[in-house]
């Protein structure tokens, strides 16, 4: 009896872990997309797979010599999984996207990937 409890101690503690472990908010999502080439686009939008707390998501486009080119603030969307940010007409060049959120359990997630604007429509 004593043996069946631990096992079951010990599975239910492993299941809580792993729960925990999968419970940050990762990029599902990204328009554009990491790595494309595209036209001047009017916004920057990341979906996360796991919902993000609004007062904690910061989204930031940064141009290739550094400079912030952000227009306005980022705003979550009312399922508060998609993080979006209106972003001027951007000229040709390669950009940054810059993100971190918290997930609603608390867990902060964070990164950045890049993308190019093209002058050609390709």
């Amino acid at each position: 009896m004593k043996l069946s409890r631990l096992t079951l101690l010990g599975v239910s503690l492993t299941v809580i872990a792993v729960r925990g472990a999968l419970a940050h908010s990762f990029p599902a999502d990204e328009t554009p997309a990491a790595g494309a080439t595209v036209l001047a686009p009017p916004q920057v939008a990341i979906k996360f797979d796991a919902p993000i707390e609004p007062l904690f998501s910061q989204l930031q486009v940064v141009d290739a010599s550094g400079k912030d080119v952000t227009a306005a603030k980022p705003q979550v969307d009312p399922d508060n999984l998609t993080l979006s940010l209106k972003v001027p007409p951007l000229k040709p060049g390669q950009y940054t996207v810059k993100w971190a959120v918290v997930c609603i359990d608390t867990h902060h997630t964070n990164g950045s990937y890049e993308f190019v604007v093209s002058g050609t429509g390709s």
